[in-house]
């Protein structure tokens, strides 16, 4: 599917700006120009955006319910009360039950922790999990990254005499569950200065409360910012404000201390020799421990992050790998036959949006075939299966789509249902499965434009090859790091040239390798475009033609180069 380029421009009042803060801090128009983009408009937010500091972290007792929330686990440890700490099975869910165990268990060994089966419980608080704390005696549980949904679950739970404290960063409805603390910026009482924390972020502002209520060195905490840099960009959330700080700072420890469970899963993964990114933690460590809750337990993922002994981590970490490789394996099929079965449809090209069941379908991977559907198809996309009696799925949705809006349309034919604007889960009794396909796709019909069926990538800036220069890419590093809200800047230059070297690799000839200069220096860039093959005849022919890229590090041999990451070719000059 063609893409449509959109250039991003500058109002006059930017334009000013970006003319003052070039100035100001010493950059090139076009980098002051990204700042501008992103919000950044003065030499003081310049210099907290370019150096993060946890200093700027905010005061979590801002948070509403925070100071009942560390009053309740005082108590509990005074009086050596039985702790549950309870997380979903995903990623985020994983690394804050992690975190808020692994630092509470220094003050209490009344403590453990309960992450529900994917299976036999679905998402969130269980009657299963409560049932499993009040027999064993737990008196309170600290549910984390779910739970903000549970009125009725924890309503139940508060009767047995079992207290929760919700930990959570989804949007809530009208009525809060009846814990002894609610800890959510979406409230909509809420006065909390930033709304975009990770589920694994919310805990981290527990234990932060934690530890200044009761006179711990904030310094205590820094070893748990990799797990929260783990959770911000699995998870992907904005990379903005406090984010911005977690991740930063998490990745600092990722690199130079990760935990324990965190460095076999590095080892596993190939990374220990390379400066660990967001983009590694998205493509390589997040799915490995996802796997774990995919394909067994998300427990074992917990597991690992909590370990202290190198061993029995490498063990996990190879056996978590193993889940990951079935993943990929059922993962690959399962779209195969989901393609399969929208190639057969009549209708696909007047449907706006797309709902597929099979009840044979592995309920750990169709999240990922979601994903998979919408990005192919570009359209909001419901994979379902059957769990039990009821089927159950996960939807993933475009650029300016809310999905969430459009399940919560149909909320009368749901069991349960929960998320964000571009992905969210759900589930519903068998005979609503064709009642919800009729009622979603005719929501989405009616509100999705046309424009947001059409993959469009953001271009930043226009640039020429002799702009990039060591300097500029060494200030473009600082950027990082990259995610949501703050992605990879996107360039464009028009009017380049093959420079006569530009070749096809890969093991089909699928990937272009190239050589480029444009038609203003005699700077020769190098470049990778994968998959872009059908592009190879018009290049080697010495024709013009324009590129959209990001500017990365390529290193190959020991040697270290920049190179541009290919995002789309244009054969010839077109007005975007």
């Amino acid at each position: 599917m063609d893409s449509k380029w959109n250039l991003l421009t500058l109002t006059p009042e930017q334009e000013r700006q970006k003319e003052e803060i070039a100035n100001e801090v010493g950059i090139s128009p076009v980098l002051a120009q990204l700042l501008v983009q992103r919000g950044i408009t003065t030499f003081g937010e310049a210099k907290k955006f370019f150096r993060p500091q946890l200093t700027d972290l905010h005061d979590p007792f801002l948070m509403k319910d925070m100071d009942k929330a560390v009053n309740r686990i005082n108590q509990a440890i005074a009086n050596k009360e039985k702790i549950l700490v309870y997380g979903d099975y995903d990623v985020d869910g994983a690394t804050a039950v992690a975190l808020v165990y692994k630092f509470l268990r220094q003050f209490s060994s009344q403590l453990d922790y309960y992450l529900p089966d994917r299976y036999v419980e679905g998402y969130g608080v269980s009657y299963q999990g409560i049932e499993y704390a009040y027999n064993n005696g737990f008196k309170l549980v600290i549910v984390l990254d779910c739970g903000i949904k549970a009125v009725e679950k924890i309503a139940y739970a508060k009767e047995k005499g079992v207290d929760f404290i919700v930990c959570d960063h989804h949007k809530p409805d009208d009525v809060l569950p009846p814990a002894v603390a609610v800890l959510d910026a979406k409230r909509a009482d809420s006065t909390y200065p930033y709304g975009e924390l990770s589920g694994c972020g919310v805990g981290f502002k527990l234990m932060q409360a934690f530890a200044k209520n009761n006179g711990i060195a904030f310094s205590e905490l820094i070893p748990l910012l990799d797990l929260v840099a783990v959770s911000i960009a699995s998870d992907i959330v904005p990379i903005t404000g406090e984010n911005r700080i977690l991740a930063y700072h998490g990745l600092k420890q990722l690199n130079s201390n990760p935990t324990v469970g965190l460095k076999a899963i590095i080892h596993v993964c190939g990374l220990d020799d390379k400066e660990i990114t967001i983009s590694d933690i998205v493509f390589k460590i997040g799915p490995r421990l996802n796997a774990s809750g995919r394909i067994q337990s998300a427990a074992e993922a917990v597991d690992l992050l909590v370990t202290k002994d190198m061993a029995f981590a490498r063990d996990k970490a190879l056996q978590i790998d193993e889940y990951n490789q079935t993943r990929k394996d059922l993962d690959k099929s399962i779209t195969e036959e989901a393609n399969q079965i929208l190639k057969s449809c009549t209708n696909l090209d007047a449907r706006k949006g797309i709902v597929i069941f099979n009840e044979e379908w592995h309920k750990g991977v169709i999240g990922i075939v979601a994903s998979r559907l919408s990005e192919e198809y570009y359209r909001p996309a419901v994979v379902l299966t059957r769990s039990g009696d009821l089927a159950t799925g996960s939807a993933r949705s475009v650029p300016g789509f809310d999905i969430y809006r459009a399940i919560e349309s149909c909320r009368d034919l749901l069991e349960n249902f929960g998320g964000h604007t571009y992905a969210a889960g759900l589930s519903m009794k068998m005979e609503n499965v064709s009642k919800f396909t009729e009622r979603f796709e005719n929501f989405v019909a009616e509100n999705i434009s046309e424009e947001q069926m059409t993959p469009v990538i953001d271009i930043d800036a226009e640039i020429q090859f002799q702009e990039i220069t060591p300097k500029f890419f060494r200030i473009l590093k600082q950027f990082n790091p990259f995610g949501p809200d703050n992605n990879k800047p996107v360039f464009c230059t028009k009017r380049v040239f093959d420079y006569g070297t530009s070749r096809l690799v890969g093991r089909d000839q699928e990937h272009l390798k190239l050589e480029l200069v444009d038609s203003h220096s005699e700077n020769i860039m190098n470049g990778i475009a994968f998959g872009m093959y059908e592009h190879n005849r018009h290049i080697k022919s010495f024709n013009p033609f324009d590129i959209c890229y990001s500017i990365e590090e390529n290193t190959y041999n020991g040697n270290t180069s920049i190179q541009l990451l290919i995002k789309d070719i244009k054969d010839k000059e077109e007005e975007f």
